[in-house]
């Protein structure tokens, strides 16, 4: 019992830190300012669930997409932890990270009409660093059994990340751009130990294949 709720509290931290939900409220409020409160609360809705479906079926079919390609879980472990690292580091810095948009893009996405496709559910919530992880955490254990608690905890992260969204304006007055800030710095040094042991997994089978 206790296993399967490490397990499940591993797998439900690793995606809601890449995520980063909480990251999102300053990003969304910015990029929807224009907009009515109705028409925010619709887009904040239908960019978590499209970010759901995105993430449960790569948890689901990713496999397929290894054996596509020819990839080896190992080495998709090893990469997805260094992308994570490369993320926790940004959140370390209280910067956005680049893993899912450029200035760029930013300013673009600030004069579009309807962002709930585009930036919100790609690439801000359902973005690189987050599909790699749902992928390397549901082939840890090639089953069902190592599905379920992704996609649940997908579910959980989506639905956070919708409650954060529409009430994002009372949280940005409560917490301050420095708030949010400090907790994004906390997340990331999560991030940063759970992507350093996915390099080290992937590290450790690598070495065992060449045994």
């Amino acid at each position: 019992m206790m296993a399967h709720l490490s397990t499940f509290l591993v797998t439900f931290s690793a995606i809601f830190f890449i995520v980063d939900p909480l990251g999102l409220v300053p990003i969304f409020i910015a990029i929807t300012s224009h907009n009515p409160r109705e028409k925010r609360l619709a887009m904040a809705k239908r960019a978590t669930l499209l970010a759901f479906g995105i993430l449960a079926f790569f948890a689901v079919f990713g496999g397929l997409v290894f054996k596509l390609f020819g990839i080896t879980w190992p080495a998709m472990r090893i990469a997805g932890g260094f992308l994570l690292l490369m993320t926790a580091i940004d959140m370390l810095r209280a910067q956005p990270t680049r893993t899912r948009s450029s200035p760029e893009e930013e300013i673009e996405f600030e004069s579009k009409a309807d962002v709930a496709i585009v930036p919100l559910a790609i690439p801000l919530l359902a973005g690189p660093g987050s599909i790699v992880t749902v992928m390397v955490l549901a082939g840890r254990g090639g089953t069902l059994h190592a599905i379920i608690p992704v996609i649940v905890s997908t579910a959980l992260t989506c639905l956070i990340a919708y409650l954060l969204l529409r009430t994002a304006d009372p949280i940005q007055r409560l917490l301050g751009r420095s708030g949010i800030a400090v907790l994004e710095r906390i997340m990331g040094l999560l991030l940063a130990a759970i992507g350093v042991q996915f390099m080290v997994d992937g590290a450790i089978e690598v070495l065992k294949q060449l045994r």
